[in-house]
């Protein structure tokens, strides 16, 4: 309702010029990422079909659809290692993360639905192949800006979507830059740990974002629901100097993000694996992406 209601006024208004509208639908588009993903996040983490549909609904209305199937299939299996998109690597900054990102997870998403499907002696076209699902809701939430605003009102909706995006993305590069798990060889990596994921244990990024930037007990327990998420002690996972909004602004600026996060992720290595002395290989990718089959 927030974005359709937007949409009528703004589009009927003869007060708000161009780029006026502009600003009030990159508010919107702050609102859906900030708050509309993050519940998403929360659903479709659920066992619940209806649950999981809602998930679905909100992730429409950001055209993000395909997130729920690269977030549960590849982000939380192999996070850490250079299968994931999302774990930022080390010296990346954020806008070149951001472009490898929109580039490569929706591919990454469909070739993990199809190998799940592939288990089953199933095709990629299956009915059960959800890809069916977020195209019908994505299409449904196009029209129904169409029907409200026409070309405008789906040019809103889409920079919205866009802003939307970047919000979820510039919070997953803040929560896993440059942690890596360890390489065991022949293709595999030791078990998530809490220590894998950055916290920032912050009263307003709790109340903002539900509490997901207890970050580490999340992956460690993805099932959990976000009231029951747990902290822990820097020995046991690493902090981030501050919540997750002021990072985003330290993000946006990557020299000055490297200042303040490089000695951490430094700091974090000789913490936790004094053994390795070479971290070349995860920087280049000398250690091999697992491979989902």
């Amino acid at each position: 309702m927030l974005i359709y209601g937007t949409l009528w006024v703004v589009t009927r208004s003869g007060d708000l010029v161009p780029l006026e509208k502009l600003g009030v639908f990159f508010g919107v588009g702050v609102l859906t990422g900030s708050v509309g993903i993050v519940y998403a996040h929360e659903l479709l983490h659920q066992s619940n079909r209806t649950e999981r549909w809602f998930a679905d609904i909100l992730l429409a209305t950001v055209l993000y659809s395909h997130f729920r199937s690269e977030h549960l299939l590849v982000h939380h299996p192999w996070v850490g290692t250079r299968r994931d998109a999302v774990t930022a690597r080390y010296n990346e900054g954020f806008h070149r993360y951001f472009a490898r990102v929109l580039a490569t997870g929706l591919p990454s998403a469909w070739r993990a639905e199809k190998a799940m499907l592939a288990r089953t002696r199933r095709g990629g076209r299956a009915r059960t192949n959800p890809f069916w699902r977020y195209t019908g809701l994505q299409a449904l939430a196009l029209a129904g800006a169409f029907a409200v605003g026409g070309w405008p009102g789906v040019g809103l909706f889409v920079f919205q979507a866009l802003v939307a995006i970047w919000q979820l993305e510039m919070t997953n590069y803040v929560e896993h830059y440059g942690l890596t798990r360890k390489y065991l060889g022949d293709g595999k990596y030791e078990p998530v740990r809490p220590h894998h994921s950055w916290n920032a244990n912050h009263r307003v990024t709790s109340w903002q974002f539900i509490n997901l930037q207890r970050h580490s007990d999340h992956h460690y327990k993805p099932a959990r629901r976000y009231p029951l998420l747990q902290t822990y002690p820097e020995e046991q996972a690493p902090q981030l100097p501050f919540g997750y909004t002021a990072m985003g602004f330290v993000a946006m600026v990557p020299p000055i993000w490297r200042r303040v996060m490089n000695p951490r992720v430094r700091k974090w290595r000789a913490d936790h694996y004094p053994e390795i002395t070479d971290w070349a290989p995860y920087k280049t990718g000398a250690y091999p992406a697992p491979v989902i089959r």
